[in-house]
């Protein structure tokens, strides 16, 4: 799972994604799960392909809770299980996928036997488009929409990089770790996840290309 990232800039943001200027918005540069972060949608007060930057809860709230606060986590969506999961799986059949700009996530290497982060930047330096999906819940008691979002993973138990991250399962055997990794959106392909269709969608749930991340261990 990842569960802290960092966010860019308002400007950059617009810029690399290119969406027009919008008010000026808040949202935490050091994120960490229930904290606003940014997303980017398919616009929806455009009937033309669009896209929108909106702001929300990185811990994705489901139709059925009865209070913001949960009792189990949403920052991160098994992408394998999104339609058989209660919390994702009608966001995934309406199409209400989003983008996740990043600067950097960070991950766990228990190599060494102790956790030792490790922080994950685009090799390229840009900005990176993680994949999720958003939702908007309407609070029971007082009436108010709530925006939020989560972060989709995939299995990365083949990756040389990204299969190096979390602590080992002792129970599994060292083919089926089921270790995780976020999904990069590359910018060609943004408007075929943001737009497309569900089996386009589909096509770009994978692992991202080799070279595609620069990682090293953060200094303690």
């Amino acid at each position: 799972m990842c569960t802290r990232y960092t966010t860019p800039e308002q400007l950059d943001v617009e810029r690399h994604w290119e969406i027009g200027a919008r008010k000026p918005l808040r949202w935490a540069h050091d994120m960490f799960p229930a904290y606003q972060g940014p997303f980017i949608r398919a616009a929806r007060d455009s009937t033309a392909p669009a896209r929108e930057l909106v702001v929300g809860q990185w811990a994705l709230i489901p139709w059925f809770a009865k209070a913001r606060q949960l009792k189990f986590p949403t920052c991160n969506a098994r992408s394998e299980e999104l339609s058989q999961k209660a919390s994702y799986k009608q966001p995934w059949a309406r199409g209400q996928r989003c983008i996740i700009p990043a600067t950097a996530f960070f991950e766990p290497c228990w190599e060494s036997g102790k956790h030792v982060p490790w922080r994950f930047t685009a090799s390229d330096g840009a900005p990176l488009g993680l994949a999720g999906l958003w939702n908007v819940w309407t609070d029971p008691a007082s009436g108010e929409s709530v925006e939020s979002y989560t972060m989709l993973t995939i299995n990365a138990d083949s990756d040389p990089l990204m299969s190096r991250m979390h602590k080992p399962d002792p129970e599994r055997p060292p083919q089926a770790q089921d270790k995780r990794s976020v999904i990069a959106i590359a910018l060609p392909d943004v408007d075929s996840w943001l737009h497309g269709s569900h089996d386009r969608a589909s096509q770009l749930l994978r692992l991202a290309a080799a070279g595609t991340f620069s990682a090293a261990p953060m200094a303690v």
